[in-house]
């Protein structure tokens, strides 16, 4: 089930309606059965695995639970991670590494054909993975206590809003939620729907409508050449925050209207000032994980120079490999972990020129330069997550100044203007963001103000959306 489909629009309004219906003590009953119908809505057979890690996961903790000492609960932590891990290699990594082996057997002459699995990735397999294993370690380092409640940390594996696509929640955060009363709050509610509403719009008007020409041109990049695959490489970097962060929206716009906050996922990334900014505003949940549960155990920047690089390179060669089982991903992964390492050695060069060119006394060109930088960076690594193969990818650097016809049929270059026109109201959000919050700059408005605001975007989702039901990009991860 879409978020951006009808089905989803009957649903979550009745179990809306039933959740502050029936008492408080059957509220989790009612989340976690709407929340394992969602999820079966794409292949009922997809929940066997999450009940599986649930269980093993809520064993594990309450083993942990009767040990004081770290050394007693290590081995039910391990078991944990073996199983976690292992589910999700077997039905997501298992084949890609069974093809390169065999790729790389047949390129030696050596005939040997390694088996593979006739599976699809199960819708979110990534997310829910990571938000059990988190749990696991928080029980395991004594910062949480394990949950004893079978149902409730079945829903708290299983909550519906951000079950396929995050936030990837920590277990400090989201279960005591799941246990509190939550009155009826309209203004809670009100703040939720706007959220999911402006999400909406995010997905269907720009990230949908981005799309076509996206898919156009990455789809066949041999048939296009400079500014076209420019423009498309940066429609590309709208499209995905606009998808993923649309989903984000949605996500803890519907949570919140349960009474239920999710931590933010996306703060206006494209304004970062360098790549490090980048991380901590961009898919916020899995850079944060990766930093609690990886980078700081590993040493984090506290050990010698060359540590630190290998620190670096671990976290995103694992978080390339974490968003897809191809080449692409990893090399995007590495790429972004070799930016981080260039701005470590240069940083002293960058400083000596900002101090020599005298930037400081201009501080906004200054800002603007980093933040030119930097975007134009994220934005040539997308190119490998979006290409189809890696040798789509080479094309496409290799030919991005290659000419500059603007496009190659009048079709697309009409799709190329209106894509300009409805990027038009996120550039809007993100410059009043600088200072507040959207929803809070228009609680300020009058109320003429709201009405034609939400009659708009409702308006631009109806006449300009793509009502297609197109899945959101981070469903496949």
């Amino acid at each position: 089930m879409l978020f951006n489909s009808i089905e989803f629009l009957l649903f979550f309004p009745v179990v809306a309606a039933l959740y502050f219906a029936v008492p408080h003590r059957y509220r989790w009953i009612l989340l976690l059965v709407a929340s394992y119908f969602f999820y079966m809505c794409w292949k009922p057979e997809y929940a066997i695995l999450m009940i599986i890690s649930t269980f093993i996961d809520y064993w594990a903790a309450l083993q942990m639970g009767r040990h004081k000492t770290k050394k007693k609960r290590k081995k039910y932590l391990i078991f944990s991670l073996v199983a976690n891990f292992g589910l999700l290699f077997s039905f997501k990594y298992f084949n890609f590494f069974s093809g390169s082996l065999t790729s790389i057997f047949q390129h030696f002459d050596l005939a040997y054909n390694f088996p593979t699995l006739k599976v699809l990735v199960p819708v979110g397999i990534s997310f829910y993975t990571f938000q059990t294993i988190s749990y696991g370690i928080d029980v395991y380092r004594g910062v949480k206590e394990p949950e004893r409640h079978l149902g409730i940390f079945a829903l708290y594996v299983s909550f519906f809003p951000q079950l396929v696509a995050g936030p990837i929640e920590r277990s400090t955060n989201l279960l005591p939620q799941l246990r509190q009363k939550h009155e009826f709050d309209y203004t809670r509610i009100s703040n939720g729907l706007k959220l999911a509403l402006w999400g909406l719009f995010k997905k269907i008007v720009i990230a949908d409508r981005l799309a076509i020409v996206v898919n156009q041109v990455y789809n066949n990049p041999a048939e296009h050449s400079g500014m076209t695959l420019i423009i498309a490489t940066y429609f590309f970097a709208i499209q995905i925050l606009c998808d993923f962060s649309g989903y984000s929206d949605i996500a803890i716009g519907t949570a919140k209207v349960f009474g239920v906050d999710l931590m933010m996922n996306f703060n206006r990334p494209y304004l970062s000032k360098s790549i490090s900014e980048f991380w901590q505003r961009w898919h916020i949940s899995l850079s944060t994980w990766f930093k609690d549960y990886l980078y700081i155990p590993l040493g984090g920047n506290r050990v010698s120079a060359w540590k630190l690089y290998r620190n670096i390179m671990i976290v995103f060669l694992l978080s390339g490999l974490w968003h897809g089982a191809n080449w692409t991903f990893i090399v995007w992964g590495i790429l972004h972990g070799f930016y981080l390492l260039f701005s470590l050695w240069t940083r002293k060069i960058r400083s000596s020129v900002s101090d020599f060119l005298q930037l400081d006394q201009f501080p906004m060109i200054h800002k603007c330069i980093k933040v030119f930088i930097t975007f134009n960076l994220v934005s040539l690594a997308w190119i490998f997550f979006r290409a189809n193969s890696f040798s789509d990818a080479v094309y496409i650097i290799t030919h991005l100044f290659n000419g500059f016809s603007i496009a190659p049929s009048g079709i697309l270059t009409k799709q190329m203007f209106m894509c300009c026109i409805v990027i038009v109201p996120l550039v809007i959000v993100d410059m009043v963001e600088r200072k507040q919050y959207a929803i809070d700059f228009l609680a300020a408005k009058p109320v003429w103000v709201r009405q034609l605001v939400y009659l708009v975007l409702i308006f631009a989702i109806i006449h300009l959306g793509i009502i297609e039901k197109i899945p959101f990009i981070y469903f496949q991860f």
